[in-house]
């Protein structure tokens, strides 16, 4: 039986469900995007604890954090599954399913992918129902749904919930913010003397990066506007940085390396904006309430931006052509359309985008003087 509900039919409840499992196992960004769907598992099973099949990261993040997520259970390295954190000690897959199907788990729930690799873990975790997302190269589970690749994340994942009887209670992914967070902020930040922007101009997808220049040019005029600007980056991001700092020639913080992700949450949380490309700090910042200013490909825009305008604004760059060699990009989506879809490039495809629109998005979201 099913019953309407706003995302459209919702399965019945699971009866004497104790303990779920939930596989989301990759990036920052990715993560964010399953928290409407978490929390709607918890409404729907207020009694049962709820697991995360994660990484170490993840069980960093939840340590003592209010939330959703119980637990987290940390699922080794393995091809479609998750790369190894640096540093990381060596695991066994073995003798982590062993360990899983030791708990017992009620409900094992696939929200990681389309499920080549990530269906046959969750059927190996011995739990009395599975479901999740399959597509066309992947076996299936007790209840799924089928994989398409341009949906919004967020509607993804509730809609896979839905299937075990956990409507929607949320669209907006939504991240708790502790005193721990707050107070490294402050430790590493001084007070605001300012209220604060930031920047972030990275992103692990070159492609998806909008050019320093650029970003360096928003620095320098909201710093003229009053601002104090940061400008944050992981160690790999260093050079790119580096190159804002470099050419907003006006006082800018860097913040590379010196703020844990929890410090990162405090950071953002405090920020009057933060300007960022489509990457896991500008879903998070939205997470933590602070407004944003993303940089979007179009596809990417479909995908994963904020749908809510009263404090976000998504910037659209509209190529799909590879700005090398000028191959269509979107039909690997589509195959029966001409071109391969494929190129060898990362140069950049929001490179379209220009200064004035950021500038203007971010001023309509920044406090009147």
């Amino acid at each position: 039986m099913v019953t309407p509900s706003v995302l459209g039919p919702t399965a019945e409840r699971l009866p004497d469900v104790q303990r779920i499992a939930v596989l989301r196992a990759n990036a920052l960004g990715d993560f964010v995007f399953v928290l409407p769907a978490l929390d709607a598992l918890r409404a729907a099973y207020p009694l049962a604890e709820i697991v995360l099949l994660g990484a170490p990261w993840h069980a960093k993040l939840w340590r003592d954090r209010p939330g959703p997520v119980d637990r987290v259970l940390v699922v080794p390295p393995a091809p479609g599954i998750r790369t190894p954190e640096a540093g990381e000690p060596e695991s066994s897959m073995d003798d982590f399913l062993a360990a899983a199907v030791g708990e017992g788990f009620d409900l094992a729930v696939q929200i990681h992918g389309g499920g080549a690799n990530s269906n046959p873990l969750i059927s190996s975790l011995g739990a009395r129902v599975t479901v999740g997302l399959r597509a066309d190269d992947a076996p299936p589970l007790d209840r799924w749904l089928r994989y398409v690749y341009y949906q919004h994340e967020v509607i993804r994942y509730l809609e896979v919930v839905a299937l075990v009887g956990a409507p929607a209670t949320t669209i907006v992914p939504t991240l708790a913010v502790t005193d721990a967070d707050r107070a490294e902020a402050v430790q590493v930040l001084g007070p605001a003397g300012r209220p604060r922007v930031a920047l972030h101009p990275g992103a692990s997808d070159t492609r998806r990066r909008w050019p320093a220049e650029r970003f360096a040019e928003v620095a320098r005029e909201l710093h003229g506007d009053g601002y104090e600007v940061l400008v944050t980056g992981t160690p790999s991001e260093q050079e790119v940085v580096d190159r804002v700092v470099g050419a907003a020639g006006v006082p800018v913080r860097p913040q590379v390396g010196t703020l844990s992700l929890g410090g990162l949450v405090g950071c953002y949380a405090e920020c009057a904006l933060v300007v960022s490309n489509d990457t896991g700090p500008l879903h998070l910042a939205a997470a933590v309430g602070a407004p944003t200013v993303g940089i979007f490909w179009v596809g990417n825009l479909i995908n994963t931006a904020n749908p809510l305008r009263g404090r976000h604004r998504p910037i659209c760059s509209w190529t799909v052509h590879c700005p090398v060699c000028g191959v269509d990009c979107t039909p690997g989506i589509y195959p029966h359309r001409p071109g391969d879809g494929e190129c060898p490039h990362r140069d950049s495809f929001v490179t379209d985008v220009p200064a004035v629109e950021v500038l203007e998005a971010a001023r309509e979201l920044l406090p009147a003087e």
